[in-house]
């Protein structure tokens, strides 16, 4: 049986939309992409000093459990050069799971939904443009409900120009 998953994808290192873009092709080899919402210049939350990412959500239809498209994710994360050697800092590419049918995980290394989605509008505002109606199973509400209510003061920017 398949699920609609929506992943949310952000790079601020080297080619930021050139880094979304492989990924996403990546993602094609994989599994059925359904939509991709436009790129999104967004402010580092948590560890302000780093360069600026470009941030988007994809969502796509897979017959993987939420496990196996982790790890799926993580392949895809390193073969693209990511490091981990600081938390939340700077990154090649960056892809998390916010959302996986109405499931609910909670497991060491996997929270989903994404436990801090309706805390980060660089994760809202793209999720709302290609699923406005898609809704949190844990919270109840839509993506556009948890973008209306999340306050004003971090920037995210649309870059119509960069979406493949």
């Amino acid at each position: 049986m398949t699920q609609t998953a929506y992943l949310s994808l952000g790079s601020n290192l080297a080619d930021r939309a050139g880094n979304l873009r492989e990924a996403i092709r990546r993602l094609k080899e994989t599994t059925t992409v359904l939509a991709i919402s436009s790129f999104y210049e967004t402010e580092p939350v948590e560890v302000p000093d780093q360069p600026w990412f470009l941030n988007c959500v994809v969502a796509i239809e897979t017959g993987k459990t939420p496990q196996a498209l982790l790890k799926g994710l993580l392949s895809i994360e390193e073969a693209m050069g990511r490091v981990r050697n600081r938390a939340k800092g700077p990154r090649v590419i960056d892809i998390d799971i916010v959302l996986f049918g109405d499931r609910i995980v909670d497991e060491p290394g996997l929270q989903i939904p994404h436990p801090a989605m309706q805390e980060r509008r660089f994760v809202l505002e793209p999720f709302a443009e290609i699923a406005p109606e898609a809704r949190h199973p844990i919270l109840g509400k839509t993506a556009r409900e948890l973008l209306g209510e999340i306050e004003a003061g971090e920037i995210v920017r649309r870059i119509d120009s960069v979406k493949e």
